[in-house]
């Protein structure tokens, strides 16, 4: 038997395509987490307003070196409950009853907590458990787009919602749901400090929007992550405060926002009868959120380190906005709009100017030494070209007003440049 020498080789077969699934194509990514390895390939300084991250300074990581020699042990490193240790259980739903954040009706209700790996996970869950291929799902406009690219990756149709200073236009959903020809199986919100726009959904809109999903039997999947940091005005329920044991609410929560993200534990607050089938979900997601960090959280909590710790971030945040609010005003005036929250972590900043695409003014930014996320990346159609989103949590007020200023030259080059262009 002979062997051919390579140059006598035929050409390679091409490869013939992938078994990709159907969902494969509705995975579109993140726009906001991929600017973490955008950032890294820059070597100078910027500011950044582009995650919503705390700043380093705004994460109890002494606390948490503190913690970690006593909590853990060989038994923290190995598997454990899917629906999370008992003891971030109970200690969790301790400061939640001690700090308001739900309805007396659930006070000792274990039952309803479930600790999940991150916010995300939720959101995942909650999509998994109620979305179809081809169910109609209604997202605000703008939107933190994560959540909804979650809901297409399980094939769902995106049907946009607008939003005000009063949150997610619900007055909107019926003539919405009436060109769809159909009800939606979800009802996605951010309705507290809403992500991106910082806004909150008044009372009389979230009594509406509970109104609508019972007619509609739709799920609303109430994404809280920030409604712990309200710095300033009165507090308003949240949708699971106003109907108690509603199984039609999905409330999903987070520790990355009030303790530190890179924990990854967040929880979701749920109809009981839902538990069960939640925890099969999550087992074949991780079987378990980590161990070691639920221990330490717990104990966290079980010290009493939260209540201090978020009258800190209260305060911080509330300056850091007002440090932002007042160099956006100075440094451009009537040149733009911006949204004034009570809390939470952002600003959404609109120009008047439409031809203004921040998209393309992005390169310019950095180069100028300031990070932002463009509006686009909040809707699933591309809208918002003329808006961003700023984060003010993750900046001291001196690197604020620093990063405005570079803003500030970065849209003065930008303009100028067009400008030369024309002519």
């Amino acid at each position: 038997m002979s062997i051919a020498s390579p140059s006598a080789s035929s050409s390679a077969p091409s490869r013939p395509p992938l078994p990709f699934a159907s969902r494969a194509e509705h995975l579109v990514g993140s726009v906001i987490d991929s600017s973490v390895a955008m950032l890294a390939a820059y070597d100078h300084d910027i500011v950044k307003f582009g995650m919503g991250a705390p700043a380093p300074d705004m994460l109890p990581a002494e606390d948490f070196a503190r913690l970690a020699n006593s909590v853990f042990t060989p038994e923290s490193f190995t598997y454990g409950e899917t629906q999370g240790e008992p003891v971030l259980i109970d200690a969790l739903l301790n400061y939640l009853q001690e700090t308001g954040q739900i309805p007396a009706e659930h006070f000792g209700n274990r039952d309803r907590l479930v600790i999940t790996t991150g916010g995300m996970q939720g959101i995942d869950l909650g999509f998994k458990l109620f979305v179809s291929p081809g169910d109609l799902v209604l997202c605000e406009a703008p939107t933190y787009t994560n959540g909804s690219a979650t809901a297409l990756s399980y094939e769902a149709e995106i049907a946009e919602v607008p939003v005000d200073d009063e949150g997610m236009q619900v007055d909107a959903l019926e003539d919405i749901v009436a060109r769809a020809g159909r009800a939606p199986s979800v009802i996605y919100t951010v309705p507290t400090f809403q992500n991106p726009a910082g806004v909150t959904m008044s009372l009389a809109r979230r009594q509406k929007l509970l109104d609508f999903a019972h007619r509609h039997n739709s799920v609303i999947l109430e994404d809280n992550p920030y409604g712990t940091l309200r710095f300033s005005g009165e507090d308003i329920p949240s949708l699971s405060q106003l109907s108690p044991n509603d199984p039609l609410i999905f409330g999903v929560r987070t520790f990355s926002k009030f303790v530190a993200p890179g924990l990854r534990i967040g929880w979701l607050d749920i109809d009981p009868q839902l538990r069960g089938l939640v925890i099969n979900a999550k087992q074949t997601m991780d079987s378990c959120t980590s161990l070691p960090t639920q221990h330490m959280v717990a104990k966290w909590l079980n010290d009493g380190n939260a209540e201090t710790h978020v009258a800190h971030l209260r305060s911080s945040y509330g300056e850091r906005k007002a440090t932002m609010t007042a160099g956006l005003e100075r440094l451009f005036g009537d040149e733009i709009r911006s949204t004034d929250p009570d809390g939470g972590f952002f600003l959404w900043v609109t120009f008047n100017d439409e031809t203004i695409n921040t998209e393309d003014l992005m390169p310019v930014a950095l180069e100028e030494g300031v990070a932002y996320i463009p509006g686009p990346a909040f809707s699933q159609t591309g809208d918002f070209t003329n808006a961003l989103r700023l984060c003010f949590a993750s900046a001291a007020p001196d690197r604020i007003e620093d990063g405005l200023q570079r803003l500030r030259r970065a849209v003065d080059k930008y303009t100028s440049t067009r400008s030369d262009a024309r002519h």
